[in-house]
């Protein structure tokens, strides 16, 4: 029963990631929700173990434009597909005016940093294992595995330190783990320019 029940998720999990990967309408196919703290509100303060071997806090990058990408961590790869979609096409990151993209997740940084490590990524990903970032932010409140883990959900924080933008992709009832940069950006751009 267990098995089945398991077999059944990832199957899940799998025909959402392959719907997410062909391209189209960027509002159409990959519907997102805007949760709470939302656009003008102050994002909320972290410090958290790095993949990086350092604390990175939020107030150290004050001063750039910082795109947050919370995800489910090492049980989705869609998630860290994601991240090596965002490094392929980061000079089109660059371009919507995205200094700097630092992902977040409840997993332990030792198995994060390996995990980077295994794929070739340099995009910072952090640990938030205690969800403070994650409560702070509600980003768990769109995922498939509950509470205790987050969802698909992208923050855009001004070098003020305010939010610009929100998308929680991951929320139900398509549970989207894979946004192809180009319609992440376009509805990036879409909801800033509101």
């Amino acid at each position: 029963m267990v098995v089945l029940a398991l077999v059944t998720v990832v199957a899940g999990l799998y025909g959402v990631y392959r719907a997410a990967s062909g391209g189209g309408d960027p509002v159409a196919q990959f519907p997102y929700t805007v949760g709470k703290p939302g656009v003008g509100s102050l994002a909320p303060a972290f410090s958290l173990a790095s993949t990086t071997g350092a604390t990175q806090t939020l107030a150290a990058l004050r001063g750039k434009t910082v795109l947050l990408y919370f995800q489910e961590g090492l049980s989705c790869q869609p998630c860290f597909d994601q991240l090596t979609d965002l490094e392929r096409n980061i000079t089109q990151v660059h371009a919507a005016g995205i200094d700097q993209v630092v992902s977040i997740t409840t997993d332990p940084v030792d198995l994060l940093t390996q995990k980077t490590r295994d794929m070739h990524l340099t995009t910072p990903v952090l640990s938030d294992s205690n969800l403070t970032a994650s409560q702070a932010y509600q980003a768990n409140q769109y995922g498939m595995m509950g509470a205790s883990r987050y969802g698909h959900s992208f923050v855009l924080i001004s070098p003020d330190g305010t939010i610009r933008w929100r998308a929680d992709y991951g929320g139900a009832p398509k549970y989207t783990m894979f946004v192809p940069t180009a319609n992440l950006l376009a509805d990036l751009r879409a909801g800033t320019r509101k």
